[in-house]
């Protein structure tokens, strides 16, 4: 349910978190939400609970999908839009798929300055493709318990035989083949080049490396955020 301005400050931060399949985005925007107290907004989930709410734009965004197209831009803003007003989002939201093209930026730029909102950093997870293409062909999980492993970097202690739960029955995902994610990469880079200088041109880039541990990566991030949201 919508809450009244007066509940949601015109002050909460957006940050815009920007990286490629495989970059850590789901990672470290949960470890920004329990540090900041913010609140991630990725498209996929703003659709399914739009949609399973049964509002204006989720009706439309299911009768959309249900006819097999793409959910258009305005769709998507309006979904946001209710999202926006909702209680949790008063200490401000990371934006985690949205917007990808320039003029999906343009339409959340406008959307924002409705409640006097602004973007206050745009985060970009930077990664070197060759290595990421290592690192994601690499992955697979045992089928039995979940665990995770990879080829090169935690490669069972046994050939094909989990440590934690001694299953056999190892899952690799059918997209993470080399050819698969070079492709993804490129499309990436091809769709979020123009992103990248939209918001570098405003002052509102950050770029942070993102082949490093977990912890290194949260911290760098952690010091633009403090910035943007003090």
């Amino acid at each position: 349910m919508a809450m009244d301005g007066a509940n949601t400050p015109a002050t909460a931060p957006v940050l815009i978190l920007l990286g490629p399949p495989g970059a850590g985005k789901g990672t470290q925007a949960r470890i920004l939400e329990d540090r900041f107290g913010l609140v991630q907004l990725s498209t996929g989930d703003l659709l399914r609970a739009a949609v399973a709410a049964g509002t204006d734009a989720g009706k439309r965004a299911k009768a959309v999908m249900e006819a097999g197209d793409l959910v258009s831009d305005d769709i998507v803003i309006a979904i946001l839009r209710d999202r926006l007003t909702e209680a949790d989002c008063a200490k401000g939201v990371i934006l985690d798929g949205f917007p990808r093209t320039t003029v999906q930026a343009e339409a959340l730029d406008a959307l924002l300055a409705e409640s006097g909102q602004q973007i206050n950093a745009a985060i970009s997870l930077e990664v070197n493709d060759a290595e990421m293409v290592t690192r994601i062909s690499g992955r697979f999980t045992c089928g039995t318990c979940g665990e995770g492993y990879h080829d090169t970097f935690k490669a069972p202690a046994k050939t094909e035989t989990c440590d934690k739960c001694g299953g056999t029955d190892m899952k690799r995902r059918a997209d993470d083949n080399a050819e698969t994610v070079a492709s993804r990469l490129e499309a990436y880079h091809a769709q979020t080049a123009p992103l990248i200088t939209y918001y570098d041109e405003k002052g509102a880039l950050h770029g942070i490396p993102a082949m490093g541990a977990i912890d290194e990566i949260s911290a760098d991030l952690a010091k633009v955020v403090s910035k943007a949201t003090g």
